[in-house]
């Protein structure tokens, strides 16, 4: 069967920076696009890897929020730093933020990430239709 895919979009994190949407919902599951530490109140990054890691996990929850979901129905992740050596101060912040939640996960170096950030995160979440 042929479904909709119906575009996900919310003001409570940075409002897309080209031709992309936040998150496109496909059936069951949510694509988000990735989020840096962008502070959608103030259109700036946020400061330290650590802050930018919270900031796009924070980011991300919205939208999925925005989806009827959270970070807990989070099945996948991509985690792109502009220094593999910044792992650490982001995996500690990951792991803070997800708890006993485990999603697969890749983490990839990425050079000229967008705002010169130094962490993007994108997601793909199981949001089953009621």
């Amino acid at each position: 069967m042929d479904q909709k895919l119906e575009r996900i979009a919310t003001a409570e994190a940075p409002a897309a920076m080209g031709p992309y949407s936040q998150a496109i919902r496909a059936g069951d599951f949510v694509f988000c696009a990735g989020q840096v530490g962008l502070d959608p109140a103030s259109g700036k990054i946020v400061d330290g890897v650590e802050a930018q890691t919270e900031r796009a996990l924070r980011n991300l929850e919205a939208v999925l929020r925005a989806a009827g979901g959270d970070l807990s129905r989070v099945v996948k992740t991509t985690v792109f730093l502009a220094d593999m050596s910044d792992f650490q101060a982001m995996n500690s912040v990951y792991a803070r933020l997800f708890g006993e939640h485990r999603p697969g996960r890749s983490t990839v170096a990425a050079a000229g990430l967008p705002a010169a950030a130094r962490v993007e995160v994108e997601a793909i979440a199981y949001l089953p239709r009621a």
